[in-house]
């Protein structure tokens, strides 16, 4: 008898597929959280199933048990770890578990993709082109490959698993595999992936509006509280706030916080273990520990949420030639402007700062990290400009012959204003 225990994500459940697929009939399988895999692992050594031949994938044991598999294995006892997590890669020195963080050409490795090919390795299993498309799609979503692929088939696989239940998602996963020549969602679920996506983009807008930002020791984070699509938040709002190292999701019901990221030196995995938690380096995931609540919860419960930049805009434009003006909730200005050949300043309420950046993106980073400032509406801009800007840059750069003249802005603004009706 073979006996499976993996996570209870996609990436857990697609193991549990293709074990389905791989011994039918004669496999046991059963789909936890990272704290009750221990519980059921001590419950297969008690009573003892020394014939059984035993999976554990896409999770890892705690130290204990670590111990207690080892030595069943050595008393003849069948394990097989395989996970993908860098906080697991101390395993390897067991011959029983295979931790791989990623393929030899730079691919990130899932545990469905692990299991998969060892299954077939190990003539377990036969491989079929639907099966390997599945598992494909299972690996991009669950190392967040699908993104930078424009994969969204991977996405939204990753929906539908969570939109129905489990014993339903492996029956309809089943089902296509073994008669499909081709992955491909049928159109009930297209449809029903077509209503996800609405409901999706409508949950991400608004918890736009509540997330804040503080930091957390050494990092610049951006805190939301959230129950559901923590892939999509994380990823959404980290492209929004590049400046942000980045995002914590809070589920407080579930006394567990999300930690994502889209920076390749950011490792999110490293921030988890601090809280008895892991994952990978761009995705992961802790408990809400009591220094994890003092620090994502208590402290950060008074500070505002943070403002959004102004998005239409035609003129208070990011990297303009003109400079581009920013504010915070204390009423601070901060102006960004170019000087010389490439570099960028700040004026911070009028005054030039003692510091300058290699490119726009450095300064605003800059403002946002130390001021949590947001780009101002063009109104605002101009207003900006009329009492303070032509002014103060004529003075300060009569001598200065890269000086850009701001009274094209301007005349620019009062010709369309004047044609607007009144």
């Amino acid at each position: 008898m073979y006996r499976l225990y993996s996570h209870n994500d996609l990436d857990g459940v697609g193991c549990g597929i293709v074990a389905k697929l791989a011994f039918g009939e004669n496999v046991d399988i059963r789909y936890n959280s990272v704290v009750g895999l221990d519980f059921q692992v001590e419950r297969f050594l008690e009573k003892g199933r020394s014939d059984d031949c035993l999976f554990i994938t896409d999770l890892s044991v705690n130290e204990k048990n670590e111990q207690r598999l080892d030595e069943h294995v050595k008393k003849g006892g069948k394990v097989k770890l395989i996970d993908h997590h860098k906080t697991a890669l101390h395993f390897n020195r067991y011959d029983w578990a295979i931790v791989q963080v990623e393929y030899e050409d730079g691919r990130l490795a899932s545990a469905t993709s692990l299991l998969y090919e060892y299954l077939i390795q190990h003539k377990l299993m036969k491989p079929s082109e639907t099966l390997s498309q599945f598992v494909e799609l299972v690996r991009q979503y669950d190392t967040w490959e699908w993104d930078k692929n424009g994969n969204v088939e991977a996405k939204r696989l990753n929906d539908l698993f969570f939109m129905i239940s489990i014993d339903e998602f492996e029956e309809r996963m089943i089902q296509k595999i073994n008669t499909s020549d081709s992955f491909r969602f049928d159109d009930f679920e297209q449809k029903i992936l077509d209503m996800e996506d609405s409901k999706i983009e409508r949950y991400v807008r608004r918890k736009r509006r509540e997330m804040v930002q503080t930091f957390v020791r050494d990092h610049c984070v951006g805190i939301v509280h959230a129950e559901s699509y923590h892939s999509e938040l994380g990823n959404e709002l980290g492209k929004d706030n590049p400046h942000l190292d980045y995002i914590a999701i809070i589920n407080a019901g579930g006394k567990k916080i999300s930690l994502r990221t889209i920076h390749d030196e950011i490792d999110v995995s490293d921030v988890a273990q601090r809280f008895d938690g892991g994952g990978h380096a761009k995705a992961a995931g802790c408990s809400l520990t009591e220094e994890a609540y003092r620090l994502y919860v208590a402290e950060p419960f008074h500070i505002e949420p943070l403002r959004a930049d102004a998005f239409r805009n035609m003129y208070n434009r990011k990297g303009a030639k003109t400079g581009c003006l920013y504010e915070n909730r204390h009423e601070d200005t901060f102006f960004v402007y170019p000087f010389d050949e490439g570099g960028w300043m700040i004026e911070e309420n009028g005054l030039s700062l003692a510091l300058t950046f290699e490119s726009f993106e450095e300064a605003e980073r800059f403002i946002k990290r130390n001021h949590n400032a947001w780009l101002v509406r063009d109104e605002i801009f101009i207003a900006y400009l009329m009492e303070n800007v032509i002014r103060t840059k004529t003075a300060v750069n009569k001598k200065n012959s890269d000086f850009v003249s701001y009274s094209p802005v301007l005349h620019e603004y009062e010709r369309e204003s004047s044609t607007l009706p009144h």
